[in-house]
């Protein structure tokens, strides 16, 4: 696999920013399938987003919802179904429905665009790109499952190749791992030190307003309303020796916030954009 950076921003002292496809390319094809994430390759992403849950039989499955009903045309929570149920369920009409378009005919569908995405299966994609492509993993907590979903991913990651130390010291893991949970990011990091965490934040806690982050995380991971209101959280995060990861930033006009703030990294639903925005297309 070839290294891929992002372009440079041409103006003085700006560094590259990244753009993470959040769930895929999700604004053109269903979120969290195989289709969105190939989109998002060709599109230019940096990094591919995605969110898993663990399966009554244990696979790693990539589904924002606890339950199924919002992205399926089944019902259920999602650790309370095995892989071959949710095997079953188209994953993709409701985006086609959700557009005004006509719903494809069950026997003529694309299976990349409406089949349930093993993590497994997304990490076969990222391996054989034919550049560097990085891939944000976010746990989903809580969950009956607690710390197993943390040992499978582990486990997975270790197959694949990203659980130990960086190769070079200058060359970042490609893989890395975010929660909202501190002790989720703990856990990982306990099993395999080498994998990066992001901590994801909805609001911005008086323990966290001067950059600090939880022990053994270096990247902040605040939602775009964060910024809007509190701007000078990314200078403090930096001079924490923090890294920032940003979260939705689907809008032109937050799309140039976080450029002006200097944040690391966006996450977005439309990668294509967000990099012509950016120079970076």
């Amino acid at each position: 696999m070839t290294s891929a950076h992002p372009a440079q921003d041409g103006r003085p002292g700006r560094h590259a920013i990244s753009v993470i496809a959040h769930r895929g390319a999700s604004e053109d094809a269903p979120e969290h399938t195989l289709a969105a994430y190939r989109r998002a390759i060709e599109d230019g992403a940096d990094a591919l987003e995605c969110d898993v849950r663990l399966t009554a039989d244990g696979h790693l499955v990539c589904v924002h919802d606890r339950r199924v009903n919002r992205t399926s045309n089944g019902r259920g929570s999602v650790s309370a179904l095995e892989l071959a149920d949710l095997a079953t369920l188209d994953f993709g009409s409701w985006k086609d429905e959700g557009t005004g378009h006509e719903a494809p005919d069950r026997q003529h569908e694309d299976p990349e665009r409406t089949s349930v995405l093993t993590l497994e299966r997304l990490l076969e994609l990222v391996a054989d790109a034919d550049r560097r492509v990085e891939l944000a993993i976010e746990t989903k907590h809580p969950t009956r499952w607690a710390g197993q979903v943390e040992e499978r991913l582990v486990e997975l990651l270790t197959r694949f190749g990203y659980a130990g130390p960086a190769p070079r010291a200058d060359r970042t893991s490609p893989v890395r791992v975010m929660s909202f949970s501190a002790r989720s990011l703990h856990r990982v990091r306990a099993a395999a030190p080498g994998i990066p965490g992001v901590y994801l934040m909805q609001f911005l806690t008086p323990r966290h307003r001067d950059g600090r982050l939880p022990p053994g995380v270096g990247i902040a991971g605040p939602g775009i309303r964060i910024l809007r209101a509190h701007p000078e959280y990314v200078e403090k995060a930096h001079r924490a020796g923090h890294r920032v990861h940003v979260w939705t930033v689907n809008d032109s006009a937050d799309v140039e916030l976080c450029r002006e703030l200097g944040v690391d990294a966006v996450i977005t639903n439309r990668p294509k954009q967000v990099r012509n925005q950016l120079g970076l297309g």
